[in-house]
């Protein structure tokens, strides 16, 4: 059964501290998990990130903040099962991060829709879709979730460069110790 737009928003909706949070915008990416963004705190165009996952019960988890140690163990199962094209799609994060995005203003915040950010990334979700064999993420998750994780850091931190040096510390092969530090140090959302 497909969820309306507005069916999706209530579905991903939450309180805190009595206060009722709906997303701005949210996507489903396909029957295994639906990703939302909201208004976030740390900044005045902050965004926070959050999803569902479908579990094996076939019932929807709860609301969850993706953390950086969840992508970045994901991210190294997959490295596991084929080293090569996980370092191009680390590759390729690494090129996003240079080349697209920036810090975002409130507005920008305000009408992003998750649709168009993966709208032009057919091909690359093509090239890599071998990785969604692998690990708990599908690349169509992970890819808009490194995202938006850029503009999240870029724009809480213009000088911020901890999702990056974390995709470095995986490209570059560091010890599994130096990699997990480094996802230990913030959330990702």
């Amino acid at each position: 059964m497909e969820m309306s737009q507005e069916k999706l928003k209530e579905f991903m909706s939450f309180k805190r501290q009595g206060e009722k949070i709906e997303p701005l915008s949210v996507i489903k990416l396909n029957d295994k998990f639906i990703l939302a963004i909201y208004k976030g705190r740390k900044s005045p165009a902050d965004i926070l990130i959050k999803y569902r996952q479908k579990l094996k019960s076939q019932k929807w988890s709860n609301i969850r903040t993706p953390k950086h140690i969840h992508w970045t163990v994901d991210i190294l199962i997959k490295m596991f099962q084929n080293e090569e094209l996980t370092k191009k799609f680390l590759k390729e994060l690494l090129d996003i991060w240079e080349r697209e995005v920036y810090p975002i203003t409130k507005k920008e915040r305000d009408e992003l829709e998750l649709s168009e950010l993966l709208n032009y990334d057919k091909e690359t979700l093509e090239n890599f879709k071998e990785l969604s064999n692998y690990g708990e993420y599908n690349v169509k998750f992970l890819l808009l979730l490194a995202k938006l994780l850029m503009f999240q850091e870029k724009t809480n931190y213009p000088k911020g460069k901890m999702f990056q040096g974390l995709l470095k510390k995986l490209m570059e092969g560091e010890d599994i110790f130096s990699i997990l530090q480094k996802a230990t140090l913030g959330r990702l959302g």
